[in-house]
């Protein structure tokens, strides 16, 4: 009895050890090649932008420009955003020279009673991307004015 319980957890850690090591020749293996750095591709205005306090509902938006600092052209391939509140703006597909300014303008519907925190992912070709911050607070603005003050409306009465 001991010996098969031996023998079976000594398979079992062998199984688990062998989980472990990448499997070669296959999509699991893990590269060792340096991932390309996008700050050596393209450089950004902001990547945390700060719309303070907006009033709920009030759709704002602001712009993100863009240079293309390598030798190459870039594209924009694609621009994820996390929820139906924001929406981006950009010339998907065009290539963008050596040296070019571009920009991305994004959208945020305004929709948030309290602080708020979006991101965005921007993929450019060759397998970069870059994500995008903004942040703020939406207040709700009252629906009626401010009461009417009854001391006030007295002293008007009482100097006629």
């Amino acid at each position: 009895m001991k010996k098969i319980t031996l023998f079976l957890s000594s398979l079992f850690v062998a199984a688990i050890v062998n989980a472990q090591a990448p499997v070669t020749g296959t999509a699991n293996t893990i590269s060792t090649e340096q991932k390309a750095d996008i700050t050596k591709v393209v450089t950004f205005s902001e990547e945390n932008h700060d719309f303070g306090k907006i009033p709920y509902g009030k759709p704002v938006e602001f712009d993100i420009t863009i240079k293309n600092v390598s030798a190459d052209s870039v594209k924009i391939d694609n621009v994820k955003v996390g929820c139906g509140c924001t929406t981006p703006k950009y010339e998907a597909g065009k290539s963008y020279a050596p040296g070019e300014t571009f920009k991305v303008t994004l959208g945020f519907s305004g929709y948030a009673d309290g602080a708020f925190e979006k991101y965005v992912d921007i993929f450019f070709n060759n397998g970069l991307s870059k994500q995008i911050k903004f942040h703020g607070t939406g207040y709700k603005v009252p629906e009626t004015p401010a009461p009417t003050n009854g001391a006030v409306q007295k002293l008007k009465n009482s100097g006629k």
